[in-house]
Parts: C-alpha cells; sequence; structure tokens
C-alpha cells in the first residue's frame, strides 16, 4: 500500500528519493512527501501525485545527503497536505515516514495531549513521531533508543524510517507486519518497502524481519531487536533488473503485463514440467510432498485475484487428486475460529508475499499444527520465509495494480501442483503426460490470443459506456468468469459481476435487457451444452452477448452477438487461455474510459494493513 524510500550517502538524497516514490506509485496512494536533513529537516509533503510534489520543491533543497520519502494510502484521516507523510514534532527536530496502522493510536494520543502536546494532523503516524520526541526528552537517551522505546509501547504494523537533526548523520527504520527492504550500496545505503525504489542503485539487499530496526550511517549499518539484541543478517541479492520495472514501450504497464504472460507463464513451468520425463518436479516442497498427498484436506487462503485463483485450484486439485479443498477469504479465516488440525494443508496465495490478512492467516494456520505452503512471487517476502514450504510462481515484477501475470502465474503453479498430487494415484502416467503437454503448449496460445488485441479494443469501442456487465462461466472457468469482472471494475469503474452460467437465473437474469453486455466464456467442454442455453435464455431478454469460444465453433456464431474465439485448451490449460481476452477487454474499456489503469483509484498493489 504506501510507499517508503530512504537514503544515506554522499550523493544528492531528492532526486533519489522522488525516484523512488516514483517507482512506488504503481503500490496506490493519495498524496506523496520527503524529508531531507541538512541542517534543519527541509519538509516537503503535497496531495497528488508525485509531479505534483516535485513541482513544489526548490532546487536549492536538492542538495542533503540524507533522507526519507512516502506515499500514502489513507487510513487514519483524509488526503490532504497536512495528513501526507512525513510527520515532525513540534520542535520540528524529528521527521518520520511510516506503513501500517498505530492501533492504540488514541489511548497515547490523549497521554501525550495531557501532556501538552499538540497535533497537526489527523494520522497516527504524528502520534508516533510525538511520542519519540516525549520518550527521548524524558529519558535523555540517544535516537536510536528513543524510537526502540516507542515501538515498545505501541500496538499495531509498522514499516517506518525517522530522521533527526540532533543525530543528523544516522537514519533509523524498522519492521513491523509492514515490508521493509534495506539496499546495501558502496558507502550508500536506500531504504524501500520493496525492491524497485532500490535496484537502480544496488542489487545486494537484506530483508528485515518483524521486530527488528536498522541502525544507518555513511559508514556502516546495524541491525537490532527492539529488545536491543544485535541481530546478524544475510545480504541476498535481487533477482530482477532496472529493465523489468520499465514499460518497455508499451503506454501502461498493464498492457505490458498482458502481453508478458507467454513468458511468465513459461518460466513458472521453466524445470518443473519435465515432459520426457512425464514428471512435475517441485523442489520447493518436494520435502513435505506425502503429507501433502495424504492431507485430510487442502485450505487454499488468498485475496483479490488470488482468491480467483485459488478457485481454480481447488477444481483442479479436487478433478485430479481428489483431496478436498477448501478456498477462504484471508480476510475471513482467522476471525471465524477456523476447524484445522494435523492433517490438513494451508496453501497462501500472494503475488506480493506481504498481504497482510494472508500473514495472519498462516499465523493462525501454523499455531494450529497444520501444514502451510505458500505461493508467491516476491522472493524474501514474508510469506515466503514464514511458510514451512513453497513454490515461487517466477512471473517477474508486476507493477499495474490490476494483476494479469500473477493470476496466469499462479493458476499454472496450482496446475502443476494438481498433476504432482495427482500422477501414480488418480492420473496414470499416459494422463500426467497428456496434461503436461497441454500446459506446455499454453504460451504459444496464449501469443496467439495476443493478436487479437485490435479487434478486442473494437469490441471496447462499442461497450465503453456500459453501466453494468455480467459475466458467466462453468466448471474451470467460473472463477475466470470472476476474474474477469473483477478487472472490469478495478480499471474502468464499470459496474461488472460475475457468476455460475446456471446461478444466473437464481437473480441476475433480472438485471437484463437491451443495454446489459453478457459476456460468457464458451469454450467446447463438457458444460458446453449448458452454456448453450444459457445463452439462449439471455437472447430471449435481449441481452448482448459476448462469447469466448474455441476456434472451429461454428454454432456459437448463432447465439452470440459478437465472437472471440480462441485456441483449444482443455483441463488445466482452459482458465490460462480464457483469461487473456477479459484482461484485454478491461483493459482498452478502461482507456477509452480516459482511466489511469496501472493506478486506479482507492486501489493498492498490495494491501500491506488490514
Amino acid at each position: 500500500m504506501c510507499g517508503i524510500v530512504g537514503y544515506i550517502g554522499k550523493k544528492n538524497a531528492a532526486p533519489i528519493l522522488l525516484d523512488g516514490l516514483k517507482r512506488l506509485e504503481y503500490r496506490g496512494y493519495d498524496s506523496a512527501g520527503i524529508a531531507l536533513l541538512d541542517g534543519e529537516i527541509i519538509m516537503h509533503k503535497k496531495k497528488g501525485k508525485v509531479n505534483d510534489l516535485e513541482k513544489v520543491i526548490p532546487e536549492e533543497s536538492l542538495a542533503p545527503s540524507i533522507g526519507i520519502g512516502h506515499t500514502r494510502w489513507a487510513t487514519h484521516g483524509e488526503p490532504n497536505d497536512t495528513n501526507a507523510h512525513p510527520h515532525m514534532n513540534e520542535a520540528e527536530d524529528i521527521a518520520i515516514i511510516h506503513n501500517g496502522i498505530i492501533e492504540n493510536y488514541a489511548s497515547i494520543k490523549k497521554e501525550l495531549i495531557n501532556k501538552g502536546h499538540t497535533f497537526k494532523s489527523d494520522t497516527d503516524t504524528e502520534v508516533l513521531v510525538h511520542l519519540i520526541s516525549e520518550i527521548w526528552k524524558k529519558t535523555e537517551c540517544d535516537f536510536e533508543t528513543a524510537v526502540r522505546l516507542a515501538l515498545k509501547e505501541v500496538d499495531g504494523t509498522y514499516g517506518l524510517c525517522a530522521i533527526s537533526k540532533k543525530e543528523p548523520g544516522k537514519l533509523i527504520c524498522a519492521r513491523n507486519g509492514s515490508p521493509l527492504i534495506l539496499g546495501v550500496g558502496e558507502n550508500e545505503y536506500v531504504i524501500g518497502s520493496d525492491a524497485s525504489p532500490i535496484v537502480a542503485y544496488t542489487r545486494k539487499v537484506i530483508y528485515l524481519s518483524d521486530g527488528e530496526m536498522a541502525i544507518l550511517t555513511q559508514d556502516g549499518y546495524s541491525v537490532k531487536t527492539i529488545d536491543n539484541i544485535e541481530m546478524p543478517k544475510a545480504i541476498e541479492n535481487l533477482t530482477f533488473s532496472i529493465a523489468a520495472i520499465e514499460k518497455a514501450g508499451f503506454p501502461h504497464f498493464m498492457l505490458k503485463e498482458i502481453f508478458e504472460q507467454p513468458e511468465a507463464i513459461h518460466n513458472s513451468m521453466r524445470g518443473r514440467a519435465l515432459l520426457n520425463d512425464c514428471e512435475i518436479k517441485l523442489g520447493g516442497i518436494s520435502e513435505h510432498i506425502e503429507r501433502l498427498k495424504n492431507a485430510k484436506r487442502i485450505l487454499i487462503c488468498a485475496c483479490g485475484t488470488s482468491w480467483h485463483s485459488g478457485l481454480v485450484g481447488e477444481y483442479l486439485i479436487e478433478e485430479f487428486a481428489r483431496i478436498p479443498v477448501e478456498v477462504e477469504y484471508a480476510s475471513e479465516f482467522r476471525y471465524r475460529s477456523p476447524i484445522i488440525d494435523e492433517n490438513d494443508v494451508v496453501i497462501a496465495i500472494s503475488q506480493s508475499g506481504e498481504t497482510a490478512d494472508t500473514l495472519a492467516a498462516i499465523r493462525e494456520a501454523k499455531k494450529r499444527g497444520a501444514l502451510v505452503m505458500g505461493i508467491c512471487n516476491v522472493v524474501g517476502s514474508s510469506i515466503a520465509r514464514e511458510t514451512d514450504c513453497g513454490i515461487y510462481t517466477h512471473a517477474g515484477p508486476e507493477i499495474g495494480v490490476a494483476s494479469t501475470k500473477a493470476f496466469t502465474a499462479q493458476v499454472t503453479v496450482l496446475a502443476l501442483l494438481a498433476i504432482k498430487l495427482s500422477k501414480g494415484r488418480t492420473l496414470s502416467e499416459a494422463e500426467a503426460c497428456l496434461f503436461i503437454d497441454e500446459l506446455l503448449n499454453v504460451p504459444d496460445k496464449i501469443r496467439k490470443i495476443l493478436k487479437l488485441n485490435d479487434q478486442i479494443l473494437k469490441l471496447a469501442k462499442l461497450f465503453k459506456d456500459s453501466k453494468n456487465f455480467l459475466y458467466l462461466g462453468r466448471g474451470f472457468n467460473f472463477p475466470v468468469s470472476l476474474e474477469g469482472a473483477l478487472k472490469l471494475k478495478e480499471i474502468s469503474y464499470i459496474h461488472a459481476e460475475g457468476y455460475p452460467a446456471a446461478e444466473m437465473k437464481h437473480g441476475p437474469i433480472a438485471l437484463i435487457d437491451e443495454n446489459m453486455p453478457v459476456v460468457f466464456i464458451a469454450t467446447r467442454d463438457k458444460s458446453y451444452q449448458k452454456i448453450v442455453s444459457n445463452i439462449e435464455e439471455v437472447r430471449s431478454r435481449k441481452g448482448r452477448v459476448i462469447a469466448i469460444a474455441s476456434e472451429g465453433d461454428q454454432e456459437i456464431d448463432k447465439l452470440a452477438e459478437f465472437v472471440i474465439r480462441i485456441p483449444n485448451g482443455s483441463g488445466p490449460s482452459s482458465p490460462l487461455l480464457t483469461v487473456i481476452p477479459l484482461q484485454l477487454l478491461a483493459y482498452h474499456i478502461a482507456v477509452l474510459r480516459g482511466c489511469n489503469v496501472d493506478q486506479p483509484r482507492n486501489l493498492a498493489k498490495s494491501v500491506t494493513v488490514e
């Protein structure tokens, strides 16, 4: 959600901070700000985009070599200049930026007001900087100790950076429940809430864990717990380049990432789907494979698009491996006292590996003895480190807020897992080989679908002013209908709903008239004739039918007003193919409506607070 960047070194900090904030824009935000330390703390903050902030920073502010920057996604207090980060204490000698929520801020604020503190903003973050100031004044300790003691008094989540003019050569950062990465350069350090602002300066990083803080100077760094215990940390290498987070000639990151899906899916299968050996190799779960195969039940926990991929996973695992699967919203999982024991397996799915609700579900499942497996994209993320085993999707960085290649990479990994759990048990060698071959052909089939981009653009022009959309599918493609509807409403702000096609008669059919576009996923599979019947029901009520259909299907022309034909795909490959036209349709409609497709209003890429 909110984005953090910090710098200490020998270069001018402001350009590095502004560049980092621009690279963090994809996370979603409503205001931005920086604080620079040059004898005094120089602070600039502005509601709106980083470009708006840049315009109010005078040239003479660009020289200091230490500073912190932030993009804010509002939790406490409306989006405005005052509530934007950084925040300072009354003496204006400490500045802080903060991701997360301080849950006991109200009681702390009341106590600080009684001691004479005056607050300017409505944020919980300003309470924290006042608390640091109060402790520093009362105990006559150093800056590091004041921050550490303050953090021991707060409940909630934080990723934060702080600077003070009283100790001008120091930058302090800390993490609890909100990601923070330290980039280690040559006589310089860059802090980021993810790797995107760091990779331009160094590939060497340290991932802070919950309850840890880093104290940085130009001469070095140390990492401690907030209980003041030194923590040795391994330096790791980032695996992606700066080019991976650039647009590469595409007008938007979302379109680039839609077109990257053949490569992302290939990378998700590379070294894993072995056709010659008729084998699926998943090294990250190899030590636990028997427990996975013998699970009494699998629970999949996820949010948003990852929840939709989890639904596809439920269909795949139950159909192939015959293991019962339940798909849970991670946001509800730990609050309903779930019944879990050591015979269960919990699979947590998250693109970022930092989703707060999904992390909470993992911790709840581990407390109850379940084996917890992660599926995520970001190496070194919290979910990757806290699960018992897992599989990386290797989709590469995804900058667009609306997930596209994350979905298909997750479905690919779940398909591989389903085959792995099934082979030799419920799938014969020949059947397993058939499905592996089907998956390996998916990237080329998607390249063929992407050539329909111009056709889908023409369709988007016809429907860009629609008020509502309905998406209908069956079997593996019911979750795809949910995902297609989500993509449209996320980025175009058109109301859209996805349903199992047969459920249309149980309510949504009342909405259908001559103004209602209805998108059917009508590929030739075992439910095709049922889908045809549903299309007839919509036609009889004058609904406008758009069909995603199989190549060579002539019957569909008699039924649908508009047809998008895609290559045939069966079993685990079908949802990987049918979702591509829906992504393109949503993208083009949003662009034609003048929407910011990479940064939709009110949305954040990684939801790191509840």
